[in-house]
């Protein structure tokens, strides 16, 4: 029978002892971190559900807790609390927070780059509180998220770069505010938008306003009430899917308005008042597959109808009310009839005069319609309508002169 070595039994001994020591400590360690964590994680105006999901509702919170809350936390709730600014990076350190919810907060100012670094967010919500407008960069670089709430505030107007470098946005709700103007550039680098989402009521849209906004699936403007569609308000939009314009008062519509618009699947200008259009030129360049003018009442028709030249893939004008007196020439010849003037004729109305309004145009036999005098004095002498009255003052004076001088 062999004997058992001492020696070798004592340092299997010291082995585990120390085996378990070790493990002890471990034990004693984690411990002494999760009280640590939780103690630092939860403040006490906010439940902690898990390290994942926090609410801090109704708290009084009068400052952002970003520093006390758990990195891992995904879903974070601040609402009905009383913080007026959200500052720059005001949630630095929250790197894998996926929805974050500020409803109902006293808010008046969100500072450039509030967002910044929340790479992982898809969800963000600002809605039932009284922020006045949308200040540049502040919501700039926001990456992959996929909703943006901002419906049910004060804003009255969106300024210059407030999207700069967010991209892969699903949907951007503005309903219910009294937004009245869009800045220039107010959505330059925003990209890869699916739904964009005007309310109701805006007054006045800046030169360039959409500058820089690219890939949208739709941009809806409608119920607008403008004194007129500037030049240039569309420049720099591209790739878009589809454009509405629809139930407003566009006023004037100016020259150049769309010019600088390209790659848009369907413009849709729907059931509009229009005071006057300027000029209307969708050039090949600006690669509009499909118009669709629909349902707009025209108080006055282009000076002529090249004014009114639409390279477009596919036209589609009905249910139109326009002038049928001597402005109807400039729009039958137009691009608007695309070579159809009988077809387009019964398919459109009358505004004017009184007795033809809300009649179809084809009632009335235009070959009996003389043409506007003012643009026949246009054609024939190659200058404006200035320049004849003064050649009609200048005869007026040499008339009377002469008169006098032979009496």
């Amino acid at each position: 029978m062999r004997r058992k070595n001492p020696g070798l039994m004592y340092r299997r001994a010291q082995i585990y002892i120390y085996y378990l020591l070790c493990i002890a400590a471990v034990d004693l360690t984690s411990d002494s971190e999760i009280t640590t964590t939780r103690s630092r994680v939860c403040p006490p105006e906010c439940i902690c559900l898990s390290p994942k999901q926090v609410l801090c509702n109704t708290g009084g919170l009068e400052d952002i807790p970003a520093q006390q809350l758990p990195e891992t936390v995904e879903e974070l709730s601040l609402t009905k609390n009383n913080f007026p600014v959200i500052k720059g990076d005001a949630f630095g350190g929250l790197r894998v927070l996926r929805k974050l919810i500020l409803d109902g907060n006293n808010i008046s100012s969100i500072r450039p780059f509030a967002f910044r670094g929340l790479n992982r967010l898809r969800e963000l919500s600002i809605q039932n509180t009284p922020l006045p407008c949308i200040e540049k960069f502040s919501f700039a670089a926001l990456q992959n998220i996929s909703v943006l709430l901002l419906a049910n505030n004060k804003i009255r107007y969106v300024e210059g770069y407030s999207f700069a470098g967010t991209s892969n946005v699903n949907v951007i709700l503005l309903s219910n505010n009294p937004l009245l103007t869009i800045r220039s550039h107010a959505f330059a680098g925003l990209t890869n938008v699916n739904n964009l989402i005007f309310p109701p009521g805006i007054r006045a849209i800046e030169q360039d306003a959409f500058d820089g906004l690219q890939h949208v699936g739709q941009l809806k403007l409608g119920y607008m009430d403008l004194s007129g569609l500037q030049s240039y308000t569309f420049r720099g939009l591209s790739h878009v899917h589809s454009i509405f314009i629809q139930e407003s008062d566009l006023g004037v519509v100016q020259r150049n308005a769309f010019a600088g618009l390209t790659h848009v699947g369907y413009l849709n200008v729907l059931n509009n008042k229009i005071d006057l259009i300027e000029r209307l030129h969708l050039r090949s360049e600006n690669y509009i597959e499909v118009l669709r003018f629909h349902g707009n009442h025209v108080l006055e028709a282009p000076r002529h109808a090249r004014d009114v030249i639409l390279e477009v893939d596919m036209v589609s004008a009905i249910d139109n009310h326009f002038p049928c007196d001597c402005q109807a020439h400039n729009v039958l010849e137009s691009d608007f009839a695309r070579g159809n003037s009988v077809e387009f004729q019964r398919r459109n109305y009358c505004i004017s005069p009184f007795e033809y309004n809300g009649k179809p145009m084809n009632v009335v036999d235009f070959d009996l319609v003389a043409r506007c005098h003012d643009n026949v004095i246009q054609d024939n002498l190659g200058s404006g309508v200035v320049e004849v009255s003064r050649f009609s003052a200048l005869l007026l004076i040499v008339f009377l002169f002469s008169t006098n001088f032979f009496r």
